[in-house]
């Protein structure tokens, strides 16, 4: 099945632009988290870093009725651009003597505004160029590009930072973002995929954000008028606890080596979530109520132990382990999306879906930092895993998410989407 989705030129071409634009974000974030680490001194910069760098994902269901709107391909090409001239300005900083951390701390947010627009764009094209019944595989290699590239970059841009500096690395970067830009530029798109199935009208401003407010709420309405919005509760938890471990992570490595094992540990994350995202296919076997509440306690009771022992080979290999869940209900309930809501809702539902479980992260980074000064890197890495636990217990709690069955056997009925559509229809 991977054979055949590589041998649809148009999938290649998006896979290959999201693995160098995933390799281009894997070396900006080691590079500007550990040069925020060494300029500010303390892990509170990183916290308020990683804070800065996830407000804008708490948006991104702002972005969806857009991309659903705007053409992909277009969309794409300019973000990559706009995301190298931006990651250029701090080795030009730099070499003209006015590089300080606040300069860093406003380019990355500003960055990862950019980003809110290329995930779900990719996500949207994603089921208009294969086919319905490939969709499981084609996020599997998805997550590949995402998580693969970081497994590998994440620990080699530990090391370069060590040789080459964080600000050379910035200059690589820039070069990665432009080689994605043109790879998504050969993407071939008739007329109808690439206006996202809408008709294209001159409209007044006015009449078009009459029609942006409709489209906004009919997101929300979607989400929060079905079950799916039972999964969003241990969401926003995990990611509390997932944003606090990032921002103490340059403390917690420098603490047990230095910065070559700060790129390894954040491989160790991409290491385990592409096992997950791999093995999605076979864990599909399982139903995914009961599957989710195995897997995120296992991967609750690993990071714990990560933290306790001093051996850094097993804390890193224990700590990947924690991962596993996490890539693979990424993929499994990715897919279960995509194929249960309309194509043309899409970008709207996955923005606010994203936005929705990525709204703690920003105040998990920032408490992370504060707490991480207060009570030592260790302490906070131990308790985030409770982060992880929490999602096993929530869905043994809940009734609806312990039964859910084999993701084959989801259909819009078991989400509620049917009646999800009528409440919309009431709105207006």
């Amino acid at each position: 099945m991977k054979e055949l989705l590589l041998k649809n030129v148009n999938f290649t071409l998006l896979f290959l632009g999201r693995m160098v634009t995933n390799m281009g974000d894997s070396i900006y974030y080691v590079a500007a988290m550990w040069l925020v680490y060494e300029l500010g001194g303390s892990a509170f910069y990183t916290g308020l870093a990683g804070f800065l760098t996830l407000i804008p994902n708490t948006l991104q269901f702002l972005v969806g009725p857009l991309v659903d709107k705007w053409q992909i391909k277009k969309l794409l090409i300019l973000t990559q651009v706009l995301q190298a001239i931006l990651v250029l300005i701090i080795p030009v900083a730099h070499y003209t003597g006015v590089l300080n951390v606040t300069m860093i701390l406003v380019i990355m947010p500003l960055l990862s505004a950019l980003n809110q627009f290329v995930y779900p764009a990719q996500s949207s094209l994603l089921p208009r160029i294969i086919k319905k019944e490939q969709l499981v595989k084609g996020n599997s290699l998805f997550s590949f590009a995402f998580q693969g590239v970081d497994l590998a970059f994440n620990a080699i841009a530990g090391i370069l930072v060590t040789l080459l500096g964080a600000v050379t690395l910035y200059m690589i970067d820039a070069v990665t973002f432009i080689i994605a830009a043109i790879l998504f530029s050969l993407i071939k798109l008739n007329k109808e995929k690439e206006a996202n199935g809408t008709e294209k009208k001159k409209q007044s401003v006015q009449v078009a954000f009459e029609q942006y407010k409709y489209d906004l709420r009919e997101g929300f309405s979607i989400v929060f008028s079905t079950h799916l919005a039972k999964f969003l509760l241990g969401s926003v938890v995990a990611n509390f606890s997932i944003g606090a471990v990032y921002a103490i992570l340059p403390a917690f490595a420098d603490s047990r080596g230095g910065s070559d094992l700060y790129g390894i540990y954040l491989a160790a994350i991409s290491g385990g979530a592409l096992i997950g995202a791999l093995s999605a296919s076979w864990f599909e076997r399982f139903p995914l109520g009961k599957l989710t509440i195995g897997l995120f306690f296992i991967g609750g009771f690993s990071w714990i132990l990560s933290g306790l022992i001093g051996v850094n080979s097993l804390s890193i290999v224990l700590f990947g382990l924690s991962w596993i869940p996490i890539g693979a209900t990424n993929v499994i309930m990715g897919a279960a999306v995509q194929s249960i809501v309309p194509q043309k809702l899409l970008g709207r539902v996955f923005s606010v879906v994203s936005s929705m479980g990525a709204l703690a992260m920003p105040f998990g980074s920032l408490s992370g930092g504060y707490f991480g000064d207060v009570l030592g890197a260790n302490v906070v890495y131990i308790t985030c895993a409770a982060g992880i636990l929490f999602v096993s217990l929530a869905w043994i709690l809940n009734r609806t998410l312990r039964s859910l069955p084999h993701t084959k056997e989801l259909n819009p009925e078991e989400f509620g989407l049917s009646a999800s559509k009528e409440s919309v229809r009431s709105m207006y």
